[in-house]
């Protein structure tokens, strides 16, 4: 099993800036593709960002390239998703999640291919 938790959620401005984190606990923390989606009101759920298992590949969606980064620290257990430029479309709950498997982008994307989620952190983005 492994646990992970999200944090640095909040309220932002247009334009602006946050960092949210995602802590994991249990089994071993670089054994695991990670991989950050969002779920914004009334839309399901979609990919983000993913990260290597030693950071060293890294894949985000078109729609945040640019402005998005993800990273990780596999001494601290934790994984990142740098957001700046932030826009009102931003705004959604964002999940950190683990695979254990391949960092490919035609599975990576899936939710389906995630093996373990964490209980979301609300971003909102104001205009």
């Amino acid at each position: 099993q492994v646990q992970l938790v999200e944090s640095g959620g909040g309220l932002a401005q247009a334009g602006g800036s946050l960092r949210l984190s995602c802590a994991a606990s249990g089994r071993t923390f670089s054994n695991y593709v990670m991989g950050w989606f969002r779920q914004a009101p009334g839309k399901e759920r979609e990919f983000v960002a993913a990260i290597s298992w030693n950071g060293g590949r890294t894949y985000v969606t078109d729609s945040v390239k640019g402005r998005f980064t993800i990273s990780r620290d596999n001494f601290r257990n934790t994984v990142y998703l740098g957001m700046n430029s932030l826009k009102p479309e931003d705004t959604a709950v964002y999940y950190c999640a683990a695979r254990n498997g391949l960092f490919e982008r035609a599975t990576m994307t899936l939710e389906s291919e995630y093996d373990y989620w964490g209980q979301g952190t609300q971003v909102t983005v104001s205009s």
